[in-house]
């Protein structure tokens, strides 16, 4: 039961970052800015794991690396789409 709720906080916050991502390519932005998210989804999701790591520990610890490495996921996702080359029109 514990592993759900970060997962389902990651996905809320996985699914923001996708949309701004995806908004991003969609307006044609230079592609620096369109990995910002997923760099800034990224670098907070180690953050939260170190905090989780080195501060907090034990079970309550653990919940913040599964958000993590969650978020590592969708961040890693990001990168995908704004990598990927748009389809002329």
């Amino acid at each position: 039961m514990m592993i759900f709720e970060p997962f389902f906080v990651a996905i809320v916050i996985g699914v923001i970052i996708l949309l701004v991502t995806w908004w991003f390519k969609k307006i044609n932005l230079p592609l620096f800015v369109r990995i910002v998210p997923g760099v800034l989804t990224v670098i907070v999701a180690i953050i939260l794991f170190y905090i989780g790591f080195v501060n907090i520990r034990g079970f309550e610890g653990a919940a913040y690396g599964f958000l993590s490495v969650f978020l590592i996921c969708f961040g890693i996702l990001s990168f995908i789409m704004a990598k990927k080359p748009s389809k002329a029109r």
